[in-house]
Protein backbone atom coordinates (compact mmCIF):
# COMPACT_ATOMS: atom_id res chain seq x y z
CA UNK A 1 0.00 0.00 0.00
CA UNK A 2 1.38 3.20 -0.66
CA UNK A 3 0.82 6.35 1.43
CA UNK A 4 0.91 9.64 -1.18
CA UNK A 5 1.13 12.33 2.33
CA UNK A 6 0.48 12.84 5.68
CA UNK A 7 -2.80 12.90 5.51
CA UNK A 8 -3.25 9.55 3.67
CA UNK A 9 -0.99 8.50 6.88
CA UNK A 10 -3.58 9.68 9.22
CA UNK A 11 -6.37 8.58 7.43
CA UNK A 12 -5.25 4.90 7.08
CA UNK A 13 -4.67 4.60 10.84
CA UNK A 14 -8.02 5.66 11.62
CA UNK A 15 -9.08 2.90 9.19
CA UNK A 16 -7.46 0.73 11.87
CA UNK A 17 -9.67 2.67 14.56
CA UNK A 18 -12.69 0.62 13.38
CA UNK A 19 -10.67 -2.92 13.58
CA UNK A 20 -8.71 -2.86 16.70
CA UNK A 21 -9.70 -4.45 19.70
CA UNK A 22 -8.49 -4.88 22.95
CA UNK A 23 -5.99 -7.15 23.50
CA UNK A 24 -4.34 -5.84 20.04
CA UNK A 25 -1.14 -4.87 19.26
CA UNK A 26 0.25 -2.76 16.29
CA UNK A 27 3.94 -2.61 15.65
CA UNK A 28 4.94 0.60 13.35
CA UNK A 29 8.49 0.10 12.09
CA UNK A 30 10.28 2.11 9.63
CA UNK A 31 13.16 5.26 9.88
CA UNK A 32 13.07 8.71 11.49
CA UNK A 33 10.45 10.78 9.47
CA UNK A 34 8.72 7.59 8.11
CA UNK A 35 5.03 8.64 9.75
CA UNK A 36 4.78 5.96 12.30
CA UNK A 37 3.38 8.71 14.52
CA UNK A 38 1.27 9.93 11.64
CA UNK A 39 -0.11 6.38 11.53
CA UNK A 40 -0.99 6.31 15.26
CA UNK A 41 -2.15 9.82 15.85
CA UNK A 42 -4.89 8.88 12.92
CA UNK A 43 -5.76 5.83 15.16
CA UNK A 44 -5.80 7.74 18.43
CA UNK A 45 -8.26 10.91 16.84
CA UNK A 46 -10.34 7.98 15.20
CA UNK A 47 -11.06 6.20 18.72
CA UNK A 48 -12.02 10.04 19.60
CA UNK A 49 -8.98 11.59 20.91
CA UNK A 50 -9.62 15.51 20.63
CA UNK A 51 -6.70 17.40 19.86
CA UNK A 52 -3.19 16.18 19.04
CA UNK A 53 -1.35 13.19 20.32
CA UNK A 54 2.03 13.72 22.00
CA UNK A 55 4.60 11.96 20.42
CA UNK A 56 5.84 9.44 23.66
CA UNK A 57 9.42 10.08 22.47
CA UNK A 58 10.38 11.03 26.19
CA UNK A 59 7.60 9.02 28.35
CA UNK A 60 7.92 5.96 26.09
CA UNK A 61 4.73 4.83 27.33
CA UNK A 62 1.47 7.45 26.76
CA UNK A 63 -1.51 5.84 28.01
CA UNK A 64 -4.79 6.69 26.89
CA UNK A 65 -8.67 5.67 28.10
CA UNK A 66 -12.01 6.03 28.17
CA UNK A 67 -13.84 8.59 27.90
CA UNK A 68 -10.94 9.97 26.31
CA UNK A 69 -10.63 7.47 23.65
CA UNK A 70 -13.47 4.93 23.17
CA UNK A 71 -11.22 1.90 24.66
CA UNK A 72 -8.15 1.68 26.66
CA UNK A 73 -4.25 2.38 24.56
CA UNK A 74 -0.88 2.33 25.46
CA UNK A 75 0.82 4.39 22.48
CA UNK A 76 4.74 2.99 23.05
CA UNK A 77 7.91 4.54 21.55
CA UNK A 78 11.13 2.43 21.57
CA UNK A 79 13.35 4.71 20.15
CA UNK A 80 15.18 5.41 23.62
CA UNK A 81 15.26 1.92 24.75
CA UNK A 82 18.68 0.69 24.50
CA UNK A 83 18.42 -2.97 26.44
CA UNK A 84 15.20 -4.89 25.61
CA UNK A 85 15.31 -5.95 29.46
CA UNK A 86 14.52 -2.61 30.11
CA UNK A 87 10.79 -3.61 28.24
CA UNK A 88 9.82 -5.68 31.91
CA UNK A 89 9.68 -2.09 33.89
CA UNK A 90 6.89 -0.46 31.11
CA UNK A 91 4.26 -2.92 32.50
CA UNK A 92 3.31 -3.57 28.84
CA UNK A 93 2.35 -7.13 29.49
CA UNK A 94 0.23 -6.07 32.24
CA UNK A 95 -1.89 -4.12 30.14
CA UNK A 96 -2.02 -6.57 27.29
CA UNK A 97 -5.43 -8.03 27.07
CA UNK A 98 -6.81 -4.79 28.46
CA UNK A 99 -5.56 -2.29 26.05
CA UNK A 100 -4.51 -1.92 22.51
CA UNK A 101 -1.21 -1.26 22.29
CA UNK A 102 0.40 1.15 19.46
CA UNK A 103 4.42 -0.07 19.45
CA UNK A 104 6.77 2.59 16.91
CA UNK A 105 10.52 1.30 16.95
CA UNK A 106 9.29 -2.71 17.84
CA UNK A 107 12.85 -3.77 16.47
CA UNK A 108 14.45 -2.40 19.50
CA UNK A 109 12.34 -5.25 21.63
CA UNK A 110 14.03 -7.96 19.64
CA UNK A 111 12.87 -10.33 17.20
CA UNK A 112 9.82 -11.84 18.04
CA UNK A 113 8.76 -9.65 20.88
CA UNK A 114 4.95 -9.37 20.00
CA UNK A 115 3.86 -12.12 17.77
CA UNK A 116 0.60 -11.88 17.23
CA UNK A 117 1.00 -8.21 16.41
CA UNK A 118 -0.30 -6.31 13.32
CA UNK A 119 3.41 -5.64 11.89
CA UNK A 120 3.57 -2.96 10.05
CA UNK A 121 6.66 -1.64 8.33
CA UNK A 122 7.31 1.60 6.63
CA UNK A 123 9.64 2.85 3.90
CA UNK A 124 10.35 6.01 2.29
CA UNK A 125 9.43 5.65 -1.66
CA UNK A 126 10.69 9.29 -3.01
CA UNK A 127 7.85 11.46 -0.98
CA UNK A 128 5.68 8.73 -0.47
CA UNK A 129 5.30 5.90 2.32
CA UNK A 130 5.26 2.16 1.21
CA UNK A 131 3.42 0.20 3.91
CA UNK A 132 3.60 -3.34 4.25
CA UNK A 133 2.07 -5.59 6.97
CA UNK A 134 2.52 -8.92 7.96
CA UNK A 135 -0.92 -10.01 9.09
CA UNK A 136 -1.15 -12.41 12.14
CA UNK A 137 -3.94 -14.90 12.29
CA UNK A 138 -5.95 -12.87 14.66
CA UNK A 139 -6.54 -10.19 11.80
CA UNK A 140 -6.36 -12.38 9.06
CA UNK A 141 -11.22 -11.66 9.16
CA UNK A 142 -9.97 -7.89 9.60
CA UNK A 143 -7.33 -7.34 6.89
CA UNK A 144 -7.44 -5.91 4.39
CA UNK A 145 -7.67 -2.21 5.28
CA UNK A 146 -9.22 0.09 2.45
Amino acid sequence: MLLVDHAASAAFGASLAERVRPGDAITLAGPLGAGKTSIARGLLGALGLVGDAPSPSFAIVQPYAPPEVRLPVLHVDLYRITDAAELDELGLHDAADEAVLIVEWPERAGPGYWPHALSLEIAIVGDARRLTARVPQAWEARWPIP
